[in-house]
């Protein structure tokens, strides 16, 4: 075995092992012992019950709250003092990061619809070099995975951190600072991608010197969680908790791995690739959203989590099994064999955690769903844990020898990809920052039409991209296999599903358009000004119970 393979695995090794001497922390610390009472640990005292979406109007809370319990309930108002306090403190560097995001997410949707008009339109924008696919489309990746996606998930999981431990943020500082390094990497890294200047690796494109930025920005903002948790005023770690520090202790070894100069090249270098850019959607943005929807899902709709063991067996199977299976991206390929075989046992495997996660969520809805019809909140967050369990599922069939030799080198695997990070993750995010602004910013969202109007825009162009790339990614890549195909036939088959790709994305950055606008004007405080219940200051003013 030569070095630069030994030392990857070694480095998925100590990935395991350090999820293993957490494992053995839990266990000695009785973070196990707790059992379901450890789900109610995100609520006050008489708040079960109680529907929470600061994403609605007055009227359509109060009619929410009576399809889920018409009872009387009396949450202890300490605690909704707190979490007052907990907001306070979280609010600059939140807003830093979540605001951040939300610009980059307008630059990556157009970098992308431009990127997916070219694919059938290539002679579009051809003579600007920096317009070109080769530029664009890796613009739009590293935009969309680290300035939106990244920051945005960040954004939620600090505010989440003083909810979480009960104690206010500690060293936000940090944080507000690390926003400002990322940012700085992001506008240099993107600026360099443009001008033709990158590491060619997908998911890694950032030239490495300009990765110090972004390692950096995230190094600082790690430590208001290991500032806030030393600190904490509870003894047991809500699951959310485990998913936030495994994934800033898991980003900076694959991120710094990935991106050191000279240790990988050749075939170790498509091993690195993979194992990074796989690791990267699991180990790092799989968290940040499980974290959330952790959080959200039970506290919008007033029910602890079905099974609290159940979630802490998804996460620590998810640390277990995870770290290797990105080697079946190159099934096929000059790497050994029992590499590919092991990363395929692997991904099977990821069917104990998905379906420990799928079981969890779904059934902590499960006899609420009509508050769906309700909350705006709730529809973002379930509908991504749903594609969630879709993704994984997908993800783990596609790792099979049988399929995969479809599907391999198709439009089918950029569907896929895309069903990961944008209908799990991306979803999940809109409705976190739905539900985290009012709370930040004193100002309920000032249109309601607005909210419904990204949603179905966002879902309907979606459905749009994920389906027609997925049938026309199989039917291409069965006409790869069949010897009595051209290979021209099977790109031209494909024209008609990369231009519905175009129509679905063109909905989606529609729907951004209106998500980012309705945002700012939130952040601005303009707009109508509603006095409804979802401020919590004036829902204690008020002596209104939630």
């Amino acid at each position: 075995m030569n070095p630069a393979l030994a030392f990857l695995l070694a480095m998925t090794f100590l990935i395991s092992i350090g999820g293993l001497f957490l494992l053995i922390w839990a266990l000695a610390n009785d973070q196990f012992a707790t059992a379901q009472s450890a789900a109610r640990t995100i609520f006050a005292e008489g708040e079960e019950g109680v529907v929470e979406d600061p994403a609605l109007s007055s009227d359509a809370r109060q009619a929410m709250q009576a399809q889920r319990d018409a009872g009387q309930h009396q949450p202890d108002t300490d605690e909704l003092e707190f979490r007052i306090e907990a907001d306070r403190s979280s609010r600059v560097p939140v807003l830093a990061w979540t605001a951040s995001s939300v610009l980059w997410l307008l630059l990556g949707s157009l970098f992308g619809l431009l990127a997916s008009l070219k694919l059938h339109l290539p002679e579009l924008l051809a003579n600007e070099a920096v317009l070109t696919f080769g530029r664009v489309r890796p613009a739009h990746l590293n935009v969309v995975a680290y300035g939106w996606a990244s920051m945005a998930g960040v954004g939620v999981g600090l505010w989440l951190i003083p909810r979480l431990f009960k104690e206010a943020l500690v060293g936000g500082v940090y944080a507000t600072a690390g926003a400002v390094f990322w940012n700085l990497g992001m506008v240099a890294g993107t600026v360099a991608i443009l001008a033709g200047h990158s590491d060619g690796l997908e998911w890694l494109e950032f030239p490495w010197q300009i990765d110090i930025l972004l390692v950096l920005g995230g190094a600082l903002a790690a430590v208001p969680l290991l500032l806030t948790l030393l600190k904490r005023r509870v003894h047991h770690l809500y699951v959310s908790s485990w998913y936030l520090v495994a994934a800033l202790v898991w980003f900076p070894m694959l991120f710094i791995t990935g991106n050191i100069p000279g240790l990988f090249s050749g075939v170790e270098q498509a091993a690195m690739n993979w194992w990074f850019a796989h690791n990267v959607l699991g180990l790092w943005m799989t968290p940040l959203g499980l974290a959330a929807a952790y959080y959200f899902i039970p506290k919008i709709v007033g029910a602890p989590v079905y099974s609290y063991s159940l979630s802490l067996l998804g996460f620590w199977a998810l640390a277990l099994f995870y770290s290797q299976v990105g080697m079946h991206h190159l099934i096929g390929g000059p790497v050994p064999t029992w590499l590919v075989t092991l990363s395929i046992v692997q991904s099977v495997m990821m069917f104990i955690p998905v379906l420990a996660v799928a079981i969890n969520h779904h059934m902590t809805v499960a006899g609420h769903f009509r508050l769906l019809l309700y909350s705006p909140t709730l529809r973002f967050v379930t509908l991504g844990a749903m594609m969630y369990t879709f993704a994984s599922v997908q993800g783990s069939l596609e790792a099979l020898r049988s399929v995969n030799v479809v599907t391999h080198f198709t439009h089918y695997t950029v569907a896929h990809a895309h069903m990961g990070v944008y209908g799990f993750l991306s979803f999940i995010l809109f409705g976190s920052i739905y539900f985290v602004m009012p709370r930040l910013m004193g100002w309920e969202w000032p249109y309601a039409w607005a909210i419904s109007a990204h949603f179905w825009l966002v879902f309907i162009g979606f459905g749009i991209y994920f389906w027609p790339l997925s049938v026309g990614g199989w039917l291409q890549g069965l006409a790869m296999l069949d010897p009595a195909r051209s290979f021209m036939e099977s790109v031209t088959l494909t024209l008609p599903y990369l231009e519905a790709r175009s129509v679905g994305g063109t909905l989606m950055t529609l729907g951004h358009l209106i998500f980012a606008t309705h945002f700012f004007i939130a952040l601005l405080r303009q707009g109508p000004e509603r006095q409804g219940p979802s401020l919590l200051w004036r829902r204690l003013q008020s002596g209104e119970a939630t």
